[in-house]
């Protein structure tokens, strides 16, 4: 018996972990438009007469200060071409990710009518980390060697927590936080509560516009830390509240549980267990409870205060 509880007990934050908050709908009448450019490939294999092809090609990715002759020697780096034949390895067939990123641009014009789908230009970043997905209006560049796999040799010197996320299943997520990065701007509402349902509303919208993909995928973290994060929901809020911090503006917060880190700092002996940005995670449970007792349109949650909005969410951690 204490067996089949326990087995129930994991399916049941297996299955709480990969069911998607928000029913599918169906997008398949949504038309997009968008154009996929592979400037890796055609630099990687350019020669001194194609380069000006490409050049003209991607007028946007060549500044004046970068002469032909930097250009020819960024093609023919030994190192360079290492990690574009990994990446290559992976992506020289792009139809599954095109396939993933068109759902993502459905389900956003879906909700936003007035969405138009970036053109979309993969590049190499020599694994920018930091640069992985750039996203401005009508074009959205994605560096694809960030993107290799969590094991792959050249992220060995990596933290587990940013590694991680370097995954092919991962790139689809990263553009749809690019793209609601934009959509959402930052709050001029400084309490810690505020920032947590700040950023709990982008988590929301992550799950609108990606319903086929695991909650675990999207916040980012292992199966592991997000069944810490689940199985303590209590005791973060209670020491939240026993702290004082839910309306401090104290903005070393933000670091210890906002921002992307290996664990999040309560200062405690067993710290490492956690997960970082449980801030973030919290939001995220407070923006569900939310959406769960209040019948809003997407427009209206957006605009929503977000001290009002945590008042009107009715929320309770989960014991």
């Amino acid at each position: 018996m204490r067996f089949i509880w326990a087995f129930l007990m994991i399916l049941c934050v297996f299955f709480s972990c990969d069911t998607p908050k928000k029913s599918s709908i169906d997008v398949s009448k949504i038309s997009i438009d968008y154009s996929i450019k592979r400037f890796e490939v055609d630099f990687y294999t350019a020669t001194k007469e194609t380069l000006p092809k490409v050049k003209a090609s991607y007028p946007y990715l060549f500044p004046e200060a970068f002469s032909d002759s930097i250009s020819l020697a960024k093609i023919a780096d030994a190192q360079e071409q290492e990690l574009f034949a990994e990446t290559q390895k992976i992506y020289k067939d792009f139809s599954d990710v095109e396939m993933q990123l068109t759902s993502l641009f459905k389900h956003v014009k879906y909700y936003n009518p007035s969405f138009n789908a970036p053109n979309i230009v993969t590049i190499q970043s020599n694994i920018d980390y930091e640069s992985r997905v750039i996203y401005a209006d009508s074009l959205l560049l994605i560096s694809l060697d960030v993107f290799l796999g969590e094991n792959h040799p050249f992220y060995a010197d990596f933290p587990n927590y940013i590694k991680q996320n370097n995954t092919k299943d991962h790139l689809v997520v990263a553009v749809a936080e690019a793209i609601i990065n934009q959509q959402i701007p930052p709050t001029n509402n400084r309490s810690f509560i505020a920032k947590m349902v700040h950023e709990g509303k982008k988590m929301a919208l992550l799950d609108w516009y990606l319903p086929t993909i695991s909650e675990v995928e999207k916040i980012g973290y292992s199966q592991e830390k997000w069944q810490w994060a689940v199985e303590n929901e209590a005791q973060i809020w209670a020491y939240f509240m026993e702290e004082k911090v839910l309306f401090s503006t104290e903005t070393n917060l933000n670091k210890r549980f906002l921002e992307d880190a290996p664990f999040s700092k309560f200062y405690r002996e067993q710290d490492n267990l956690s997960p970082g940005k449980i801030g973030v995670w919290l939001g995220w449970q407070i923006v569900q409870s939310y959406l769960k007792h209040n019948d809003v349109s997407l427009q209206e949650f957006l605009k929503k205060d977000e001290t009002e909005l945590f008042n009107q969410s009715k929320y309770k951690p989960k014991k």
